[in-house]
């Protein structure tokens, strides 16, 4: 089950997209699987059942076993539900392994052929796959002292289409950045959950806030993540959603919100 907002949705499979195409699956919290025609990749992939104290609250939408063979593997930053060791360790993927500057030992050891470290605003290229790491407003460490890890997102190009998953983010002017260096995004992976944090950090956009940051980006579509997986803020689960789409509903762009249920395809 899923409420359609816009663009074309399906089932997934995991035959390729048609040339032109990118088809976006939610994992769950932060991760995601995406196709390109000729790519594919995943990102913050988590599928724990419990971190910590924590426990997970919706299933994966896609099994692990069946994830095919990789082109790359994206990491936004160390924090341990988005770099979740025993899910990297099954996967594979051709060209390794992205992460922030500062974690790259983090994963060496778990079977990459090959490690990227990248430093925001830095671009890879690979074929005809592009990664540009962007900005954020949050943190990094992996432990509490743990202060030289970068953090932020990703800009993946391929096929003529775009994805933007913007990793943990609190609001920060740099989102006017990102929407005038990326003029042409299609889809926008944003975050809505965790922002009433327990700590009281300002590291969590709020559902107002991402649709805002989702504006300024400049993106055609906006799907949430990192909402109601693993209960990391105060907020009651569907808040954060209900919220979302009541300010989508405010401004007069529900057309481009596009909220899938775990393991449902969105081609676009």
């Amino acid at each position: 089950m899923f409420r359609r907002r816009n663009g074309e949705i399906q089932v997934p499979v995991l035959e390729p997209p048609a040339e032109g195409a990118v088809r976006v699956t939610w994992i769950g919290h932060a991760g995601f699987f995406l196709q390109f025609a000729d790519h594919t990749i995943v990102i913050d992939p988590n599928w724990a059942r419990w971190h910590g104290i924590v426990k997970r609250q919706r299933e994966p939408g896609l099994p692990i076993e069946r994830i095919p063979e990789l082109d790359l593997v994206l990491v936004t930053h160390a924090h341990f539900d988005h770099l979740h060791k025993p899910s990297l360790k099954v996967l594979q993927a051709r060209d390794g392994i992205v992460v922030p500057k500062g974690s790259g030992s983090l994963v060496r050891k778990l079977g990459f052929p090959e490690v990227h470290e990248m430093k925001v605003w830095e671009q890879l290229e690979l074929d005809e796959l592009h990664i540009l790491h962007t900005p954020s407003h949050h943190w990094g460490a992996r432990y509490l002292h743990d202060t030289h890890r970068d953090y932020g997102g990703y800009l993946i190009e391929a096929g003529g289409k775009s994805v933007f998953h913007c990793g943990d983010s609190a609001w920060f002017d740099g989102f006017a950045e990102i929407g005038r260096r990326c003029p042409s995004i299609d889809v926008a992976l944003m975050p809505i959950g965790a922002y009433d944090a327990p700590s009281g950090r300002d590291v969590h956009m709020n559902p107002e806030e991402a649709v805002r940051a989702f504006a300024e980006i400049g993106a055609k579509i906006m799907i949430p993540m990192h909402y109601d997986t693993f209960p990391l803020g105060n907020e009651e689960p569907g808040e954060a959603v209900d919220r979302l789409l009541q300010e989508a509903d405010r401004l007069g762009i529900s057309k481009h919100i596009l909220i899938p249920e775990e393991g449902v395809g969105i081609e676009w």
